[in-house]
C-alpha cells in the first residue's frame, strides 16, 4: 500500500524546520578575563634573559584561537578580556570592572597576596591561577574557587629529587638566595629531600658580600666547600647568583634546582605527544618560546572550554564541580591524561626536568608508585592537606 505523499513531506517540512531552528540559535558567549600583576624585582647580578613582560598572556591567547576552532561546531564563542597592570589595587580594580560586565571566569598571572585578593573580592566567580607556586595556597590555605595550572614549588623540587634518587645523588649542598620566594623553593627543596630520603649535608646562605660576576671563578670553589656531596641545588629564583654556580664548584658536581638541572612545567625542548605541534603553534603567534607561565594560561583556557563542552553551559561553579570531578580528562601534550586533584585544586600534571637546551627527564620517575595515580607522588597529597577546600 502506498504511503500518503504528505507523510515524507512533512518529515523533510520539520528536518528544515529544525536545521533552521538550530542555525538561528545564538552562539553561546564564553567570556574569560586575563588578569596580570608581575611586580618589578629590580636589577639582578647575573645577565639572565629576564621574563618576557607577556608570558601567560600569550598561551591564554592561543587557548582562545584553539577552543574557538573546535567550539564553532558546536555554536560556542571564546572571548579573552585582558588586564595587565603595575600594582596589585589596579589589577583588582580591573578585575572588578569585568565582573561587572558579567565576566565570571579569569586566569591570572599574579603573585600569592594578589591571588589571595581576587579571590575574596569575587567568590562567585572560578579562578585560574597561572602565575603563583605557592605551596600555601595548596596545603594550608586553600581558596576555594581557584584551581592552580602552574605547578607548585613542592610539585617541582619532588620531580627533581625523585631523579636524583634515581641517579643516586642523594647528598645535596643546598644554597639559598635571600628573597622570600628563595626561602620558599628552599623550604620545598627541604621537603623533597626528607620524603625521598635524600641528606642536605650542609646548607649555605648566599649574601652578596661581593661582585660575584667579577670573582666567582676565585670564590665559588671556596664557598661550596664543605663536606662532599654529590649534587649542588641551588634556590634563586630571581637569578641573582645561581647562574655563576655551574663549573665553579670544590667538587666537580651538577648543579640542579633554579638554575642547572631544573624542574619546570613547560620548556622549549619538550616535543613529545604532539607538544611539538603546540611549540610550533605558539612561537607563530608569539614570536618566541613557550614558557611555563604561558602553558598554565593555555592549560587554564583549555581546561575551561572542555568543561564548557561536557555542560553547554558557561556557570562558574558548575564548572568547579566539573574540573574536580573524576570525569573530566584533560589533554595537556604531556602524555597523560591530566586533571585537577579534589583536594586543593591543583592540577595533576607530569614535570619536565630540563637543562637550559634539552629535554633529560621526565617525572614522576619508574618505581614512584602511589594508590591513586602516580602523579599524585608530585606535590602535596591528600593526607598532607589541611585546609578545607
Amino acid at each position: 500500500m502506498r504511503q500518503p505523499v504528505f507523510r515524507p513531506l512533512l518529515c523533510l517540512a520539520l528536518a528544515a524546520w529544525s536545521l533552521l531552528t538550530f542555525a538561528a540559535e545564538e552562539p553561546l558567549q564564553v567570556r574569560i578575563g586575563y588578569l596580570a600583576y608581575i611586580p618589578d624585582t629590580g636589577p639582578v647580578l647575573s645577565n639572565v634573559i629576564p621574563e618576557p613582560r607577556d608570558a601567560g598572556l600569550r598561551g591564554a591567547e592561543l587557548a582562545i584561537v584553539d577552543s574557538n576552532s573546535t567550539g564553532r561546531f558546536l555554536k560556542h564563542s571564546y572571548s579573552l578580556t585582558s588586564a595587565s597592570t603595575d600594582s596589585p589595587e589596579a589589577l583588582l580594580e580591573q578585575a572588578r570592572a569585568q565582573h561587572e560586565q558579567g565576566v565570571r571566569l579569569f586566569v591570572v598571572n599574579a603573585p600569592v597576596d594578589a591571588l589571595r585578593q581576587l579571590s575574596a573580592a569575587m567568590p562567585d566567580s572560578l579562578l585560574f591561577n597561572a602565575g603563583s607556586p605557592d605551596d600555601s595556597l595548596r596545603s594550608t590555605a586553600c581558596l576555594h574557587n581557584v584551581l592552580h595550572t602552574l605547578p607548585s614549588r613542592a610539585m617541582l623540587a619532588d620531580a627533581l629529587a625523585q631523579f636524583l634518587t634515581v641517579r643516586r645523588w642523594t647528598r645535596w649542598l643546598l644554597i639559598v638566595g635571600q628573597t622570600p620566594d628563595d626561602q620558599a623553593y628552599a623550604s620545598a627543596l627541604r621537603r623533597a629531600a626528607k620524603r625521598f630520603g635524600h641528606t642536605i649535608v650542609a646548607e649555605k646562605a648566599f649574601t652578596f658580600d661581593n661582585d660575584q660576576r667579577r670573582s666567582a671563578q676565585a670564590d665559588m670553589p671556596l664557598f661550596t666547600q664543605t663536606a662532599e656531596y654529590d649534587v649542588v641545588l641551588v634556590a634563586d629564583e630571581r637569578g641573582d647568583f645561581g647562574e655563576y654556580v655551574p663549573y665553579q664548584t670544590w667538587y666537580p658536581r651538577p648543579v640542579a634546582g633554579t638554575q642547572g638541572l631544573t624542574p619546570t612545567g613547560w620548556h622549549k625542548t619538550v616535543e613529545t605527544y604532539g607538544a611539538a605541534q603546540l611549540q610550533k603553534r605558539f612561537e607563530a603567534a608569539a614570536g618566541r618560546w613557550m614558557n611555563d607561565r604561558d602553558f598554565a594560561a593555555w592549560m587554564a583556557v583549555r581546561s575551561i572550554a572542555t568543561a564548557v563542552t561536557r555542560l553547554r553551559a558557561t556557570d562558574a561553579m558548575q564548572i568547579r564541580e566539573l574540573e574536580l570531578g573524576d570525569n573530566l580528562p584533560l589533554d595537556g601534550f604531556k602524555g597523560s591524561k591530566l586533571s585537577y586533584r579534589s583536594w586543593n585544586g591543583q592540577l595533576r600534571q607530569p614535570i619536565p626536568v630540563v637543562q637550559p637546551r634539552a629535554l633529560v627527564t621526565t617525572s614522576p620517575q619508574d618505581g614512584f608508585l602511589h594508590p591513586g595515580t602516580e602523579l599524585d607522588s608530585l606535590g602535596y597529597d591528600k593526607p598532607e592537606v589541611t585546609c578545607p577546600f
